[in-house]
């Protein structure tokens, strides 16, 4: 395919641009099919079409421009900012999955050094941060999947691999949210063993890359490998309680139930013991990254460990209490309130399902502090929810 380097764009070359600019896939899809070979022109800045589209943030017209052989690594900007630099700035999280998916490189720098993932921290975009970070290759997968010389049979079903690769991929460390998953992603839950198997394997192959070893991506298999672990000890425990084989046994409610169990002043001192022990328990201890978790919990006032796991895998961001969670899975922006209290939030119904047991215990205390708090002296004002702020500290206090 041809790639224009002329300042001098034809007319049919500044449509294509001006299709992007106004988000019509339509009209795209038309000046593609006619003339394919435009799909990596160059503008007067340099700059192709996907790296416009990918600044707009515009999830299908960089599909198009990806389906039509977009060079997803293409890159004469003077500036050096890639396609995926681009997608990072925009803050569109689908958008930065395209183009990783498609083989953007997630290491290139700019011309003032700085990666995709960097320029987005920089600008706060700190899912784009989680979701490049967190990018697993899928072949990378796909290896376990084939025997081996050692290995009479794959460590890892075929039908398994969009699900695992998903799973893998999550960039929500909350411990209920990671057993959520293994339930929502089809077959994982009928294969843990296995799963955990090729995990441990992952972890272990990320600390013998030598100098390209990633000591993030070792913890994080590691974790989630442990978490697995857990779900398997507490379906153990249950098919040996129950009394009849027709009884459903709900593992994510028994675990949440455990989890979520409130400690002093209604902090999650369980789940926070729970996870400082998973930690302990990281077999690579000579790790430069163990060490700094280490060192971060042992401090006078050290922050939760569920902090410090989604700070090291996600990484540190600045002003996070002011971001509403949902009380049961850790989700940020949930879409539900409880409607008594009107305090606690949640995703949905299944999230308040799972954290009832414990908050059906603060509901009407909860609800009456709102209602002194949300008091308005001026007549004739609508009385709004309390602040998320507010909320997190009735919680605390």
């Amino acid at each position: 395919m041809s790639e224009s380097t002329e300042n001098t764009l034809s007319v049919t070359e500044k449509k294509i641009f001006e299709a992007i600019e106004k988000n019509d896939s339509v009209l795209l899809k038309a000046l593609l099919t006619e003339k394919p070979q435009n799909v990596n022109i160059l503008d007067e800045n340099k700059m192709t079409p996907l790296q416009h589209a990918a600044y707009k943030g515009y999830k299908e017209i960089v599909q198009i421009l990806l389906d039509q052989g977009a060079n997803v690594n293409l890159c004469e900007h003077q500036h050096n900012y890639t396609s995926l630099h681009f997608a990072a700035l925009s803050g569109d999280v689908d958008v930065c999955l395209l183009l990783l998916m498609a083989g953007a490189k997630s290491t290139e720098t700019n011309t003032v050094g700085k990666t995709p993932s960097q320029m987005a921290a920089f600008v706060g975009h700190h899912n784009c941060v989680a979701t490049i970070n967190n990018y697993v290759p899928k072949d990378e997968i796909e290896y376990y999947t084939k025997a081996s010389s050692t290995e009479t049979t794959p460590l890892l079903a075929a039908t398994l691999v969009e699900s695992f690769h998903k799973f893998i991929m999550q960039i929500n460390m909350h411990p209920v949210k990671v057993v959520m998953n293994i339930y929502k992603f089809a077959g994982l839950q009928d294969s843990l063993p296995e799963i955990r198997k090729v995990l441990g394997l992952m972890s272990e192959k990320e600390m013998k890359r030598g100098t390209e070893s990633n000591e993030v991506m070792s913890f994080k298999f590691y974790y989630l490998s442990y978490i697995i672990g857990e779900v398997i000890q507490i379906r153990q425990k249950q098919l040996a309680r129950k009394e009849s084989e027709e009884e459903k046994i709900d593992i994510t409610a028994v675990f949440s139930k455990k989890l979520l169990s409130p400690g002093k002043d209604d902090n999650m001192d369980f789940m926070d013991d729970f996870l400082k022990y998973c930690i302990r328990q990281f077999p690579f201890k000579e790790s430069t990254l163990f060490r700094q978790m280490v060192t971060s919990l042992s401090g006078e006032e050290p922050p939760n460990a569920l902090l410090v796991i989604s700070s090291v895998i996600n990484g540190p961001r600045l002003f996070l209490d002011n971001i509403p969670s949902c009380y049961t899975c850790g989700e940020e922006k949930p879409a539900k309130k409880c409607s008594k209290c009107k305090v606690v939030q949640y995703c949905d119904r299944d999230c308040q399902r799972l954290h009832w047991p414990w908050h059906k215990k603060a509901c009407a205390r909860l609800g009456q502090r709102t209602t002194s708090t949300n008091k308005v002296k001026k007549e004739g004002t609508e009385i709004l929810d309390v602040d998320i702020a507010e909320m997190q500290n009735y919680l605390l206090n």
